[in-house]
């Protein structure tokens, strides 16, 4: 395994926990609009009529040929803010996902969003 540089090349595979629990699907990806690298990723769970897209941390994520490890365990990441599988995630949501995980969240110098999706 090494570290998700180019995490985008796994869209469509498994998130997996620390421990290998499948979590779901990468779905896509939330850029922090200061630096540019990929922050969060959001992954598709559930079943008919109750799918949807959790936010998990990418920091510390590796990849191996078939799947995403992530460093937090599936239960967490499984409680974690969502939004629809058609949905985006809004500015007043942001710090909600940031909160979740213990992260830290920090507006831009002139209060702009921290995440952009790509």
């Amino acid at each position: 395994m090494f570290e998700a540089e180019n995490v985008r090349e796994w869209i469509g595979l498994p998130v997996v926990d620390q421990n290998g629990d499948k979590i779901g699907t990468l779905e896509s990806l939330y850029f922090d609009t200061a630096s540019d690298v990929p922050t969060f990723a959001t992954v598709h769970i559930g079943i008919l009529g109750g799918q949807k897209l959790v936010f998990v941390p990418l920091a510390g994520a590796v990849v191996a040929p078939k799947h995403l490890k992530v460093q937090y365990d599936k239960k967490l990441v499984k409680d974690a803010p969502f939004i629809a599988t058609d949905g985006a995630l809004d500015a007043a949501s942001e710090p909600a996902v940031f909160a979740h995980y213990g992260l830290a969240h920090e507006t831009g110098s002139n209060g702009e969003r921290r995440l952009g999706r790509r």
